[in-house]
């Protein structure tokens, strides 16, 4: 191809000279080829480029990279972790693919901050596992990972609320029961005045 835009280039050169003494017709010739290896050098240069661009795009961070993140995320102050939630929120939402939505996935799943959702994150985690063959294998194994990380989290919340609502309902039962003796007792004893007050009254009667 580079063989091709040379002799391109020369043949041009050769005819613009004769365009100097012939006529206006070899003048629009030489233009014309000049013209058509410009476009040569602008297709070959937009190949250049076009595969930089595949390349910087099918580009997946490493596993470092991600793990660096996300001890920033857990120890990081709340400007930090606002400022990284916001950022790979906004890139899983504007460019959608398996590494950004990943990474979103992955700020959801750690804890000790204000945007961690597990329940969000499993299931995005588990989205990504129809979509293995766009991962590295490092991201499949942070993906996994951090699943079962977030599986577990979510049973155990389950489980935890499970817990506090028998535990409330017990609690309810428990007032409601001891409402209904309270009641039951304070119309005894009104009962056992009663009798007792009628007792009193007879035996005064009798003396």
């Amino acid at each position: 191809m580079l063989r091709a835009t040379k002799n391109c280039v020369g043949a041009a050169l050769a005819l613009r000279l004769r365009a100097a003494s012939s006529a206006p017709t070899v003048l629009l010739v030489a233009m014309a080829l000049l013209s058509g290896c410009a476009q040569t050098k602008d297709w070959l240069d937009g190949i250049g480029s076009g595969d930089r661009s595949d390349e910087s795009e099918i580009q997946a961070p490493n596993a470092d990279e991600y793990l660096d993140e996300l001890q920033q995320l857990a120890t990081g102050d709340p400007e930090t972790q606002a400022a990284i939630y916001a950022d790979a929120e906004s890139r899983s939402t504007l460019t959608p693919q398996p590494s950004t939505n990943l990474r979103f996935a992955l700020v959801l799943a750690t804890p000790g901050h204000s945007g961690s959702d597990p329940q969000r994150a499993q299931s995005m985690l588990r989205a990504l596992r129809e979509q293995t063959e766009l991962l590295t294998p490092a991201e499949i194994a942070l993906a996994e990972i951090h699943l079962k990380a977030v599986d577990e989290n979510v049973r155990l919340t389950l489980a935890s609320r499970e817990s506090e609502q028998a535990t409330k309902r017990r609690i309810s039962a428990a007032e409601a029961e001891n409402r209904r003796l309270s009641s039951e007792l304070a119309d005894a004893e009104g009962k056992l005045e009663a009798i007792t007050s009628i007792e009193r009254s007879i035996r005064e009667r009798e003396q």
